[in-house]
């Protein structure tokens, strides 16, 4: 898995804010849809790519600049020759673990606080993990918690309305703290839910009672009430896994699906079958 480091920022781009709207109830914790222009034309971004955001920051040996990267959570369009991304961000807050005082996130509490024509530095693009598969006939189980929806909100609908014809199964299973805050799922924002109509795609929430984004028990709950038919699924060659969320996820699925194969070695043995195979991808924060 690639750090920050790894990713080049010499490269850089402006973009302006042309949207900023509060997808998530007023009372829970703010996820706002965010829509940049790249002033650049020569700047192009796709479904399967992510970018960074730019952000100075004052460190301790001058100015500094803050690196984060966010996945495209709509296909990028182009207008009158400029690329437009949409990106899903939480306005975060942490609690240093050595002396307990809560500090803002840099990246989400300045893009939170964007305006509209307010200027936003970015780099990239960059290659997500998440690949289509070419082959159509292609399964494909999509786990997201939070605003780990955006990249398979992004995959969805590029599947559905660009490439069409997909004949493998989508099964998108996706968490969050209520049924207000399944992004793109509920009364505020439910353009996934026009897809439920696809002869080969189902969505299956998860709302848990924790009230935690990183809470995955609700969700690999979910997964394991599902089990025949992911298990079928697991045990087709052209199956494809995809996991975007909090770390917590990884070991909780992990314990899903090897109750799901009747042992953790069936697991291990079947993960490292889909890793070999580039069938297994995760972006984990």
């Amino acid at each position: 898995m690639s750090s920050l480091a790894d990713y080049k920022t010499e490269t850089t781009y402006k973009a302006k804010v042309i949207l900023s709207i509060r997808v998530s109830p007023s009372k829970s914790e703010e996820v706002r849809e965010i829509i940049l222009e790249v002033e650049d034309p020569t700047f192009e971004c796709k479904v399967n790519q992510s970018f960074g955001v730019l952000v100075e920051k004052e460190g301790d040996f001058g100015q500094k600049y803050h690196h984060r990267l966010y996945s495209v959570s709509d296909i990028p369009v182009r207008v009158n020759g400029k690329t437009r991304i949409t990106l899903l961000v939480k306005r975060c807050n942490y609690v240093d673990a050595f002396n307990g005082e809560q500090y803002k996130g840099v990246s989400s509490n300045f893009l939170c606080s964007r305006k509209v024509l307010d200027e936003v530095i970015i780099t990239g693009p960059f290659d997500l993990a998440f690949q289509l598969p070419k082959d159509k006939s292609a399964n494909m189980i999509l786990i997201g918690m939070g605003t780990g929806i955006a990249p398979f909100r992004a995959f969805v609908k590029h599947i559905y309305e660009n490439v069409k014809d997909w004949k493998g199964a989508v099964r998108l299973f996706y968490g969050a703290k209520s049924g207000l805050e399944m992004l793109y799922m509920n009364e505020q924002n439910d353009d996934l839910t026009q897809y439920y109509d696809q002869a080969t795609f189902k969505a299956f929430q998860a709302v848990t009672s924790h009230g935690q984004w990183s809470d995955t028990i609700t969700l690999d709950a979910t997964i394991e009430s599902k089990a025949e038919e992911v298990l079928k699924l697991l045990n087709q060659n052209n199956t494809y896994i995809y996991v975007a969320g909090h770390e917590k996820i990884k070991e909780n699925l992990d314990k899903a699906f090897a109750k799901i194969l009747g042992s953790e070695e069936a697991w291990l043995v079947r993960k490292a079958e889909l890793i070999a195979g580039q069938k297994w991808a995760e972006v984990i924060y």
